[in-house]
């Protein structure tokens, strides 16, 4: 767990940095230069994510189980992600509804998805990674609305276009992720 843990910290930390720690990264990036401090960025996260990946598959080995969800909260969680994958797509399409009307559809996505997977799943390593993710994003949105409103920042409006792309190509990313790839990387298949 403690191995988790530390990737959780590592990662969401850095990915807080944008946020909570504005005027440090700014004088950071000027200081190092804007390729150095991508890479270190990067070396940052990557570390973090496999801190996360290797102390989830070594929890995993021996679970703590702190409650069995019922079968149907699988069919939520399916629901939930797929709504996720379609508000991940959209932090990427430019003119959707989802990125007008919230500006942050990756934050929301974050969010469906670590609910999905903690109705899902009842043991402690799961509720450490995907409660962390969950209180991680939650926190994240209303700090980035709050600066969004302070600065008064607008995001274009939205077009059938954009709205729609984000739709197919979300689906359509979550029927692969769902059908072949979660079972190939997670081991697990969410439909059987």
């Amino acid at each position: 767990m403690n191995l988790l843990i530390l990737g959780l910290v590592i990662f969401l930390g850095v990915h807080s940095v944008r946020v909570f720690a504005a005027p440090w990264r700014d004088a950071t990036r000027a200081r190092l230069g804007e390729g150095a401090w991508k890479g270190l960025y990067s070396v940052v996260s990557l570390a973090g994510f496999v801190a996360i990946c290797w102390g989830y598959g070594l929890a995993r080995q021996a679970p703590v189980t702190l409650w069995v969800p019922p079968l149907g909260m699988r069919h939520a969680a399916s629901l939930l992600t797929l709504g996720s994958f379609v508000l991940l797509a959209a932090a990427y399409v430019p003119r959707n509804v989802f990125k007008a009307r919230w500006g942050h559809p990756m934050l929301l996505g974050t969010k469906l998805w670590a609910l999905a997977h903690l109705l899902a799943n009842g043991n402690l390593a799961d509720v450490l990674l995907f409660g962390g993710f969950l209180a991680w994003a939650v926190v994240l949105f209303i700090v980035s609305r709050r600066h969004d409103r302070a600065l008064g920042t607008t995001y274009p409006a939205a077009s059938r276009t954009g709205t729609a792309v984000s739709v197919l190509v979300g689906g359509a990313s979550w029927v692969v992720f769902a059908l072949w790839a979660h079972g190939l990387l997670i081991g697990v298949r969410p439909f059987g």
